[in-house]
C-alpha cells in the first residue's frame, strides 16, 4: 500500500522518499515540557499550522511536533522556543479525542466519520497513491494522514 511517503517523477521514471515520513533516531527529540518523543517538521508546516505565523520569529533550527494529547505544546524549537495549542489556528486531531477528532487534514475525514464508515479509508488510500495529498502542510504532524487512522478490529 502506497502512502505519501513517496512521490513517482513520471518524466524520469523515478521515486523519491518523502523526508515528512521518515522517522530515524536523529529526527526526534524529547518534548521539553513533558519528555515524550516528538518528531521533526519542517519550518513549512509551523507556517501553515501558527496563528499570525509573519509575527513569529523562526530561526534556522530544526522545530518538532509534540503529538502527546496530555501535552499543550504542539511545536518546540532546538533552541527551546515553544508553540501551544493556543497559538495554533486550526484543530490538532492529534491531541484530540472523541468523534469530531481530525485524522485526515487532506480531505477532512473525523474520527467519527471513520468508524461509521472505514471505507473512507480506501478513498483516502486512492486519493494518496493518485498524489493528490498534501499532508506535509496540511498535517500538523507533517507526515501522512494514513498513519493516523486507527486500526479497526476485523
Amino acid at each position: 500500500m502506497s502512502d505519501c511517503c513517496s512521490t513517482n517523477n513520471s518524466s524520469t521514471g523515478t521515486t523519491t522518499s518523502n523526508d515528512a515520513c521518515a522517522t530515524p533516531a536523529q529526527r526526534k527529540r524529547a518534548c521539553p515540557v513533558d519528555g515524550s518523543f516528538a518528531t521533526e517538521v519542517k519550518v513549512e508546516t509551523l507556517l501553515h499550522h501558527l496563528k499570525a505565523p509573519w509575527a513569529q520569529t523562526l530561526t534556522e533550527q530544526k522545530y518538532y511536533f509534540c503529538d502527546n494529547p496530555d501535552c499543550a505544546v504542539v511545536y518546540f524549537g532546538e533552541d527551546g522556543t515553544l508553540f501551544s495549542l493556543t497559538e495554533i489556528r486550526g484543530s490538532v486531531g492529534q491531541k484530540q479525542s472523541g468523534p469530531d477528532k481530525l485524522l485526515c487534514y487532506c480531505f477532512g475525514v473525523s474520527q467519527g466519520e471513520y468508524l461509521r464508515d472505514p471505507a473512507i479509508k480506501d478513498f483516502v488510500v486512492a486519493q494518496t497513491k493518485a498524489g493528490s495529498c498534501a499532508c506535509d502542510s496540511r498535517n500538523p504532524s507533517g507526515r501522512c494522514c494514513l498513519k493516523d487512522f486507527p486500526k479497526l478490529a476485523k
